[in-house]
């Protein structure tokens, strides 16, 4: 296996690269399933009747964006140490507007093919504001927030994340394709919106990826630690993590909007408790995730080995990754479309209007998620040598 040289920037964390590669793999597998699938459906975990094995490809695939946008945050953090406050402002504020520029003009094209617009939706350009929006708009408000420190940004972010579900019985509530409700309610609520010839999904309701990557900035601090003093800290900090979502979903009064209950079988009721809200992300999605995520990072930092290597390759170019993998597995799902007898031209759309009948089952998916990983491979292992070995300005936005 090829892997590229190694990265000889002096702040570049392998742990972190690594855990951020495990999840972008993770995340390949969820919208595979989206586009291959039988049936397109995006939360399959809602179906009370879902099976186990479905079950645990989305629940596992719900790690990536909170640990995109926390990492993404942490990044910012450890620039801190080489960059002025103005230097590193202006940076998060340009790649920020840079990624929902890219998330407008580039990615939702990737996600409907459709660029000149949708029939379905009164031919209005579709434009689905989703993870990378979420990490875009956050920058840009971490931009202005790195001026207070570290410890603010920590102290503002927790608020946020212990707090935001206090707006749950008083926010309004939508659905995505909802419109006409003012702008302000897609800071916690999905929603649609009409401007102009574009149709904007908020699928990522924004205020709690604020207080995410707030907080990564605002733990920064342990990653600059000595690696044995760093990995007991997130050792402690990820059971921590875990804990407080157990005892908080067991009380079930706080946390989630999504209540759990005792179900016919030990099995169900497992997949019901795990089963937390998304859209926007609760307290109890976030504990779930992060602290889980914590531990990984300790033990991905005493892996070695190729798969190690790999994983590091893949997560120091996770931008690359995403935009590829997208037109990728689109491309395929439309071969496989018309593989099955339906026009190409009825895959120039989401993959939630695919045509009926259309798709493969989960070891299909499986399958094509193996493909996509090993198609994907040359071409980000190139970007990687790349990056370690040039410094252009440019780069960086890469």
């Amino acid at each position: 296996m090829n892997i590229p040289v190694a990265d000889t920037r002096g702040y570049r964390l392998s742990a972190i690269d690594a855990l951020r590669g495990l999840v972008i793999v993770i995340m390949a597998i969820d919208h595979v399933r989206d586009f291959v699938m039988t049936g397109g459906v995006q939360d399959p975990i809602s179906d009370p009747n879902v099976s186990p094995w479905l079950f645990a490809t989305r629940w596992i695939t719900h790690f990536c964006a909170p640990v995109f946008v926390f990492l993404a945050g942490t990044s910012a953090g450890l620039m801190a140490a080489r960059k002025t406050s103005q230097a590193l402002g202006g940076f998060l504020l340009k790649r920020g507007l840079w990624l929902i520029a890219i998330e407008w003009l580039v990615i939702s094209n990737a996600w409907t093919f459709s660029p000149f617009g949708v029939v379905q939706f009164g031919g209005m350009v579709l434009v689905a504001l989703q993870v990378i929006w979420a990490i875009g708009a956050s920058m840009v408000v971490l931009a202005g927030a790195q001026f207070l420190g570290r410890r603010a940004c920590l102290a503002i972010g927790a608020a946020i994340l212990l707090g935001h579900n206090l707006l749950d019985s008083v926010w309004p509530v939508s659905q995505m394709l909802d419109s006409g409700l003012p702008l302000w309610v897609a800071l916690h609520s999905q929603m649609s919106a009409v401007f102009g010839p574009f149709m904007l999904l908020f699928a990522y309701p924004l205020l709690p990826w604020i207080g995410v990557m707030l907080a990564g900035f605002g733990t920064a601090g342990v990653f600059e630690l000595a690696p044995s003093r760093r990995n007991i800290s997130l050792l402690r900090a990820g059971l921590a993590l875990i804990a407080a979502f157990v005892l908080l979903r067991a009380i079930d009064v706080y946390g989630d909007p999504n209540g759990w209950q005792q179900q016919a079988n030990f099995g169900r009721t497992v997949m019901d408790f795990l089963n937390t809200t998304k859209y926007p992300p609760s307290l109890s999605y976030l504990l779930m995730t992060l602290g889980p995520a914590a531990i990984g990072c300790v033990y991905l930092d005493s892996l070695r080995g190729w798969v190690k290597d790999a994983l590091v390759m893949f997560g120091r170019v996770p931008f690359a990754f995403y935009v590829a993998h997208l037109f990728l597995i689109h491309a395929l799902s439309m071969a496989i479309g018309v593989a099955q007898g339906f026009p190409a031209s009825q895959f120039m759309a989401p993959f939630f209007l695919y045509p009926k009948g259309y798709g493969l089952g989960l070891p299909g998916a499986y399958l094509v998620w193996i493909l996509v990983l090993a198609m994907l491979y040359p071409f980000c292992s190139w970007v990687a040598s790349v990056k370690a070995r040039r410094r252009d300005w440019w780069l960086s936005y890469l």
